[in-house]
């Protein structure tokens, strides 16, 4: 089956406002081994709506139309798609009485704005709205099938559950699509290309996808047919992709992240964690405290931007600045011990660099970065110095996320049998 997703609304068009339903419906028709042919956003225009699905009609057997359902002047969907199908629009009584049904229970008379909300396109199935006003379509033509859906995502959502998803379910015939994913931290993507490269031969190309983020790669691994087949060959791929990436792996499960699989692991450990921090700002804190249940093992941190504040906060040595630099290894590993120290906790992360777009020289350029971490005992500190390219906000984010992946190696190899 091959499809195509069509979304409305002249707001999708500016910058203030994502097609987000798009990736809702693109994860369900690839669950039920639907081809995507094509997304397109169109605006609040009759005419640009009945142009596209004419066009699209003859070369997709499903049309997905998100938006434009709604009550007020702007929202043309029906009749862009009347048009387009050469047929006409009739009041639904069953629709009209249930819009108000509707506002008689909030206690508000129906504007009259809102009977058009109740135009339904000939031939068209209702597809009740539990979540809102605006019902959705389905009507079929020459072997296409289109769903008209209204734009609020929890409405969408709704519709998705009761409507779409069980008419693909029935024609799907078992036959389905399912991805895994694989999630590494710190590696460039050509490193990883480098070693899964013999997965590519074994499974094919088409079946593996690496994606790069600032400072992770994401592999996704992608298998199709009957359940059992599928889910073995997922599982197959999996395991060997992770044997060809090694440890830099650190989850196969969609919701971890970075931050929280080393959130797990401080728990797990009974351990503490503080933080001292210069380039990022506090950054590194953000995405710790951003996980429920940090406060377990995050105790707290030091935004130490100034050189007075390294020393005072963190007892970082005024000398030790003077003599290296604030950017320099010796005070990163400083800031690590100290705010270990200070804020007594058994791990410190001590980051301090030169994020841009000024402030840099030739011996310390814009995106030098040195990052320690301080273990339990004192003294054992691993150090790590970067030359991190891009513009302020990427050395920032590439810096906070390599502070977490040496973090996660220092408690995986602090947690293995002595």
């Amino acid at each position: 089956m091959k499809a195509a997703i069509l979304a409305v609304g002249s707001e999708l068009l500016g910058t203030d406002r994502l097609d987000t339903n798009s990736l809702r419906l693109t994860g369900l028709l690839a669950r039920h081994g639907v081809e995507l042919r094509r997304k397109a956003v169109i605006g609040d225009s009759e005419e640009e709506i009945a142009g596209e699905l004419r066009a699209l009609l003859p070369r997709v057997d499903l049309i997905l139309v998100t938006g434009g359902l709604g009550p007020t002047a702007d929202d043309v969907t029906r009749e862009a798609v009347a048009a387009a199908l050469g047929r006409r629009l009739h009041p639904d009584a069953a629709v009209l009485a249930d819009l108000e049904r509707r506002f008689q229970s909030l206690g508000w008379r129906m504007p009259e704005v809102n009977r058009r909300q109740a135009q339904v396109v000939d031939g068209a199935e209702v597809l009740p709205n539990a979540r809102g006003t605006a019902p959705g379509m389905r009507l079929e033509r020459n072997g296409c099938t289109l769903f008209l859906f209204p734009g609020v995502p929890t409405e969408l959502e709704g519709l998705m559950e009761t409507a779409l998803e069980p008419w693909l379910a029935a024609r799907s015939g078992g036959v389905a699509r399912e991805t895994a994913v694989l999630k590494i931290a710190g590696l460039p993507e050509s490193v990883v290309e480098e070693r899964i490269a013999p997965a590519y031969d074994e499974f094919g190309r088409e079946a593996i996808t690496i994606l790069a983020n600032v400072g992770e790669i994401r592999l996704q691994a992608t298998a199709e047919g009957p359940e059992p087949e599928r889910r073995a060959r997922l599982q197959a791929m999996v395991s060997r992709l992770a044997e060809l990436a090694g440890d830099a792996v650190y989850t196969t499960r969609e919701e971890d992240t970075l931050e929280s699989v080393v959130g797990d692991l401080l728990r797990a450990a009974g351990t503490t964690l503080t933080a001292a921090e210069s380039c990022t700002g506090g950054l590194l804190a953000q995405r710790i405290t951003g996980v429920a249940g940090s406060s377990d093992y995050f105790l707290g941190g030091a935004v130490t931007y100034s050189n007075e504040l390294k020393t005072k906060l963190v007892g970082v040595p005024a000398g030790l600045i003077a003599e290296h630099g604030a950017v320099s290894e010796p005070v990163a590993r400083a800031m690590a011990e100290g705010v270990r120290r200070a804020l007594k906790s058994d791990w410190g992360v001590g980051i301090t660099g030169i994020a841009g777009p000024g402030g840099g020289t030739p011996e310390k350029p814009v995106g030098t970065v040195h990052i320690a971490v301080a273990g339990p005992r004192d003294g054992e500190v691993e150090h790590r110095k970067l030359r991190l390219p891009g513009d302020r906000d990427r050395v920032r984010r590439f810096s906070a996320q390599i502070a977490l992946e040496m973090l996660r190696r220092r408690l995986l190899a602090a947690a293995e049998p002595a």
